[in-house]
């Protein structure tokens, strides 16, 4: 799919589920990596993740709904009662589906031991382990090995 097909799809949408036209334009673009699509305040123009193409109609349903919310002057943010109902209305996606490009959450690479109860810790970064103590028993820590 192409950014014409994408264009000519969104003005059908538009039409279709909310009654009003899109006037302006929404392209594919790759730097996008774990949002869905953007909706810009200033021109109005709509960024589409294209790893969305699973759920294009649901993403692009959702950018509409900011668009349409805004250009009428109502409260086009994701907390807002309006653009909920509308959502709704309309059977956007509320979130947009995780992709294989999205950050994956680092491991735990440093595991530490309390010398008190016993305790292993695993923790992203490195701590000074005269410093922190146990929140169970006080006791202090012993760095055990780094997890690769």
């Amino acid at each position: 799919m192409d950014n014409q097909e994408l264009q000519r799809l969104t003005e059908q949408w538009s039409l279709e589920y909310f009654q009003r036209p899109f006037l302006h334009r929404i392209v594919f673009n790759a730097r996008l990596k774990t949002t869905g699509g953007r909706y810009h305040l200033a021109d109005h123009h709509i960024d589409i993740n294209p790893l969305m193409y699973t759920d294009l109609k649901g993403v692009v349903l959702h950018e509409l709904c900011h668009y349409h919310l805004h250009l009428t002057g109502q409260d086009y943010h994701h907390r807002s009662p309006a653009f909920k109902h509308l959502l709704a209305r309309v059977g956007g996606s509320r979130y947009a589906p995780p992709t294989s490009k999205a950050r994956h959450r680092r491991r735990a690479r440093w595991l530490y031991q309390c010398q008190g109860c016993g305790a292993l810790v695993a923790r992203q970064r490195r701590f000074n382990t005269a410093r922190y103590v146990c929140r169970r028993c006080g006791g202090r820590f012993k760095l055990i090995n780094l997890k690769k």
